[in-house]
């Protein structure tokens, strides 16, 4: 399902769609307002289009007095200057950033701002930008207008929008969402979990000149809601060097794309969700769920161990009549933490969800190698473009429907072509050192980027094939079975914080989830439903292959076959944080 809706229940008459609606409903608020002094804060996300908030909102709102946040940021080169620590000149890779939006301000021009607001006595003041909380102390409206982070990309490819404070709308676009990873969208949701209690209105402009009002209140009910059912987040696709075509047939995607190499179905911090209420569609970043209600989502474990972060990730590779991808590795823990400033690493696996005849995986390293002259063999190739002798240094395991693959963090690794892959992993999702790219170009015409010094400082070097194929593949442990069901751990790797069960049923399965959120995939099966024992939410069918998330706060919840699946063997494979971990 491409747009997964999370129908909001017993909350009505509070949204507003096109310009025109919610510019009244925001000028009969503003009446209300008792004060001859009347101060409108419109917050914004990094990504949003200020000329269409400007243009179609703001002027036609009839204020006396506009402020604009970014009048009072500090210079260009500045900002530039306070963030290239963390920024870097490293094409890619960043440090996670200890600012928060203060940091953009230069404090004279701030007070000049906060005196200037505080000595209007009467009139409408509207306050817009990144940051417009901070330039009026008091504020009579807040409202919010939030960002999906894929539209941000969508808008930097199309060199529609800027990072805070940079005028930089015609970099590349890799390197505005290098900006964003590693400092926007930091500070942003530093200032937006301080905010969402307070948020008057929330406004959608995800999709350009279809706006759409939501009152704030009405948000929180709904996350609240989705907090205590299975839900699913908006996936989004998009095309890659190795790219291949298994999604555009089962996933119903523009068959005149020449591939589609990654689908982001699972990963809060990028992904949206959509709260339905009545007839109108609101779209948020997922994150938000997170961050407003991460026990209730979390489990009061994981969420003590993580914060409010999702720690797990569900996405596709699909590599069907495409290429491979490229050899890579990702770093141990201690590697991140001091060179990119997160608390765990990207440990992932493979679980194989169709394969042709050939589909295979690479994994791990031949017996006996010379560390040193593998490393040697890859600055060759990556300096003089020759084609690297992968055959000598890393296993090429055949890999068929429904293997698993595991993952840990330095193990050198990619996935064949033909190929459907399932990667399962903890959260950290560009930390990618690529070893050898097969000696194409990306999409851009340019060459894909190659970190192999930051890659040999990681390589664990005894991962060879012997230790992978009794650590690594299929490590299958039945768990239980009886009529009509079976249970199987298959991983992950016991360095790894996450648990893989799955589970094959012709009838009903009951799950529990133990107090931490669960992520599953139906792997088999046409659909399947899921229910509460005790009716305590809709029941909620799933299809093959989609992704879907139920909360810690959930509890019991049974599978069974559905549909056109009655009476046919199904299967789920569900991921946790092992507690134990």
């Amino acid at each position: 399902m491409k747009k997964p809706v999370v129908q909001v229940k017993n909350v009505k008459n509070c949204c507003f769609k096109d310009w025109n609606n919610i510019i009244g409903e925001i000028k009969n608020k503003i009446a209300k307002i008792n004060n001859k002094k009347k101060v409108i804060v419109i917050e914004c996300y990094q990504g949003i289009n200020f000329n269409e908030i400007s243009n179609s909102f703001i002027n036609k709102l009839s204020a006396d007095f506009i402020f604009k946040a970014s009048d009072a940021y500090l210079s260009v080169d500045e900002i530039k200057n306070k963030t290239f620590a963390d920024v870097t000149d490293d094409r890619i890779f960043g440090f996670m950033t200890r600012l928060n939006i203060e940091d953009y301000f230069d404090k004279k021009k701030l007070s000049d701002v906060n005196n200037k607001i505080n000595s209007i006595s009467e009139g409408l003041i509207i306050i817009y930008g990144t940051g417009a909380s901070l330039l009026a102390k008091n504020y009579d409206l807040l409202v919010y207008a939030d960002m999906a982070r894929w539209e941000i990309q969508l808008r930097m490819r199309k060199n529609m929008v800027s990072n805070i404070g940079l005028n930089n709308e015609n970099d590349s676009s890799e390197r505005k969402y290098k900006i964003g990873y590693f400092v926007d969208w930091r500070v942003c949701d530093r200032l937006k979990k301080k905010l969402m209690k307070n948020w008057d209105y929330v406004l959608d402009t995800n999709a350009e000149n279809q706006p759409k009002l939501v009152k704030g209140q009405a948000i929180l009910e709904g996350l609240k809601q989705a907090a205590h059912k299975p839900i699913s987040l908006v996936p989004y696709f998009d095309q890659g060097p190795w790219g291949g075509q298994w999604m555009k047939d089962v996933c119903d995607l523009d068959k005149s794309k020449p591939n589609f190499a990654w689908c982001i179905n699972c990963i809060p911090e990028e992904n949206s969700m959509i709260l339905g209420f009545d007839d109108i569609n609101v779209e948020i970043p997922s994150i938000n769920l997170v961050f407003n209600k991460p026990t209730e989502l979390l489990g009061e474990a994981v969420y003590s161990r993580f914060g409010d972060e999702f720690p797990i990730r569900f996405d596709f590779l699909d590599t069907f009549d495409g290429g491979n991808l490229s050899m890579q590795v990702h770093p141990l823990t201690e590697y991140i933490q001091e060179n990119f400033g997160l608390n765990y690493t990207q440990d992932e696996s493979y679980y194989i969800l169709d394969a042709k005849e050939d589909a295979s995986v690479y994994l791990g390293l031949k017996e006996n190698i010379d560390a040193e002259n593998m490393i040697s063999e890859l600055r060759t190739s990556a300096k003089e473009g020759s084609k690297f002798n992968d055959k000598k240094f890393v296993n090429n395991w055949p890999a068929k429907k429904h293997d698993h693959f595991l993952i840990p963090a330095g193990t050198v690794h990619c996935s064949g072509k033909n190929s459907l892959v399932l990667e399962i992993s903890s959260t950290p999702y560009i930390f990618t050192f690529k070893l050898w790219d097969w000696g194409r170009l990306g999409l851009d015409g340019k060459p894909r980027p190659i970190n192999i010094e930051r890659g040999k400082d990681v390589i664990k070097w005894d991962r060879t094939t012997s230790w992978t194929k009794k650590n690594l593949i299929n490590q299958i442990q039945l768990i239980g079975q009886g009529d009509g069901w079976k249970e199987e751990k298959t991983g992950l790797y016991k360095s790894e914080f996450i648990e893989t069960r799955r589970h094959w049923f012709t009838k009903k399965v009951l799950h529990n989830t133990n107090q931490g959120v669960n992520v599953l995939n139906l792997i088999e099966g046409r659909e399947a439903i899921v229910e509460s024992p005790s009716n305590a939410f809709e029941p909620f069918v799933v299809h093959y292959a989609e992704n879907f998330i139920v909360p810690a706060a959930v509890g019991e919840y049974t599978i069974k076959p559905y549909g056109e699946s009655k009476g046919c063997q199904c299967a789920t494979i569900k991921a946790f944080v092992r507690t134990n971990a």
